[in-house]
């Protein structure tokens, strides 16, 4: 059974996926966290993998059902092992990026909608659910291609205008369709995702959910490839059976590396948590100091998923850390809203937090070029210099999280290299012939023109769009 991490109500694993976020605004957990020996794991492929871990969270699924609808969920990805490990040195680069959209965000949101489906036939639930969520880039495009042939559920999708790449924005505005709509927001992210939790909190007599990682059921199968890339390096002989390895993840709303700390609970062997932020670094100065304070500048930046100050899944790992109390948890968000800042002192030693400006970013990404003939994002890049500031002390092999393609951003790749291509697909052809790498084949979208809506309009814009959906 799940609660909020502000209150103690109990839901089923089906309400608590197809709710997406508690009454009382807070998200929801578990409270002891399942364990999971990786020796069971071993010679099982991803998907069997990913079903055996999320039915220690959705302990009402069978086995079974997850794995069947898991199975068809991963046939959109371009490689049969869905993540790929890739050695530079000592470290590891994980390759999440090898589904629809070329992103991380891939891995969970294929599954996701499947999930949601599965718990509105179990409740029996007839009428039309419509996913909300607020993107900062990938988001948005993985969620509207994994919930466009889902029945019974729409989607609505709010992005900042001019704050993400325009790969990701003609990914989101390409798959639109009759269950769903996009809407460029004159704001920035945290704008965007406050406007989303205030939205479900005062429309509860819509039926929505959520596709951000404030839904257990989009966080969950994040765990698997954490388990997944250990068991692989196990077997591959790359470290001993149960040596410790650490993970560097670059980090924005704090789901990617929350699902690291989960994997780590439920008894994998991860010695450290290394948190990779940019220039807007509120979770370095979180982890390195104790505070967490949104009141500062907001920077648009070369990694611009990583450009968030209100890091959502932070709450959960509050309330872990916090000895699973709700009382603090929810005294803690109350001051972030009304104050924007509070603190806490974290009592567990191994996370660590580092950030890297623009500048750094491109530096890095041409080392690791120039290095290892190896071209990742700036996504990546970002974490790979965190582990290269952690490693100064430390010497366990590393997998540093690799986010997204290089396609994804190649006008911020080719800056790197002192390259500058101004149009977003021109870059792409540019990219490809400067290091000989195919163009993904999903890189290939129609003109769009998108919807701009204010903050003060997007309301009853959403609310009329909601309200069609569900007299359809």
């Amino acid at each position: 059974m799940f609660h909020s991490t502000r209150g103690n109500e109990l839901v089923s694993s089906y309400e608590a996926i197809l709710n997406g976020i508690a009454k009382d605004g807070g998200l929801y957990v578990i409270d002891k966290m399942p364990k999971l020996d990786y020796h069971t794991l071993m010679e099982l492929s991803y998907p069997e993998v990913a079903s055996k871990i999320l039915n220690t969270f959705f302990t009402e699924f069978t086995y079974d059902e997850l794995l069947k609808e898991i199975k068809e969920a991963y046939k959109s990805f371009d490689i049969d092992s869905v993540v790929n490990l890739k050695k530079c040195d000592n470290a590891y680069f994980l390759e999440l990026f090898h589904g629809p959209t070329l992103a991380f965000k891939d891995l969970a949101l294929v599954v996701l909608p499947r999930l949601m489906k599965l718990s509105k036939e179990k409740m029996n639930v007839k009428r039309n659910i419509t996913i909300l969520t607020a993107t900062s880039g990938d988001t948005g495009g993985a969620a509207l291609n994994g919930f466009k042939n889902i029945p019974g559920i729409s989607i609505a999708v709010l992005y900042p205008n001019g704050g993400i790449s325009p790969v990701q924005e003609a990914q989101m505005n390409s798959f639109k369709g009759s269950n769903s709509s996009v809407f460029a927001i004159e704001g920035n992210f945290d704008d965007c995702q406050s406007f989303v939790k205030e939205y479900f909190a005062k429309h509860k007599e819509l039926s929505l959910s959520s596709a951000n990682s404030i839904n257990i059921a989009r966080l969950a199968p994040q765990i698997v490839y954490y388990y997944y890339s250990y068991i692989s390096m196990v077997n591959n002989g790359d470290i001993k059976d149960g040596e410790e390895i650490s993970f560097c993840v670059p980090t924005g709303n704090f789901g990617n590396i929350l699902a690291g700390y989960f994997a780590k609970c439920m008894g994998l062997p991860i010695k450290s948590l290394i948190c990779a932020s940019n220039k807007n670094d509120v979770l370095t100065e979180f982890f390195n100091n104790g505070v967490y304070n949104k009141n500062r500048p907001f920077f648009k930046t070369n990694s611009p998923s990583m450009d968030i100050l209100i890091s959502s899944n932070l709450e959960r790992f509050i309330y872990y850390a916090s000895g699973c109390d709700t009382n603090k948890t929810k005294e803690l968000m109350n001051k972030l809203k009304n104050d924007g800042v509070y603190e806490f002192k974290n009592p567990l030693d191994y996370f660590y937090a580092y950030s890297k400006n623009e500048d750094e970013t491109l530096e890095v990404i041409k080392y690791v070029y120039d290095n290892y003939k190896y071209l990742i994002d700036p996504h990546t890049a970002c974490s790979y210099g965190a582990y290269l500031e952690y490693k100064k002390n430390n010497n366990e092999k590393v997998v540093v999280v690799s986010t997204a393609s290089p396609f994804k951003f190649p006008q911020s790749v080719l800056a790197a290299f002192n390259v500058k291509a101004d149009e977003s697909f021109a870059s792409v052809n540019e990219l490809s012939k400067k290091f000989s790498l195919a163009i993904p084949k999903v890189l290939n979208y129609p003109k769009f023109e998108r919807e701009i809506v204010s903050l003060k309009d997007i309301d009853n814009k959403l609310t009329e769009v909601i309200k069609c959906y569900e007299s359809k």
